[in-house]
């Protein structure tokens, strides 16, 4: 097995908010070579990301 730290232990992955809502985000595999890019959990808050401001307070 790889040195990554996980060793099945999901505690010890590393995570981020979503910069919409703020909810936790945990690593995922599917984000390894990406998860510096990830910046939303959902498509949802993609979507309200690129509202304007105005309209995503309604």
């Amino acid at each position: 097995m790889n040195d990554s730290g996980f060793r099945g232990n999901k505690a010890a992955l590393p995570s981020k908010p979503c910069l919409v809502c703020g909810r936790a985000m945990s690593w995922r595999r599917k984000w390894a070579l990406t998860w510096h890019e990830v910046k939303y959990c959902s498509a949802a808050c993609r979507r309200l990301a690129r509202m304007p401001a105005a309209a995503a307070q309604r």
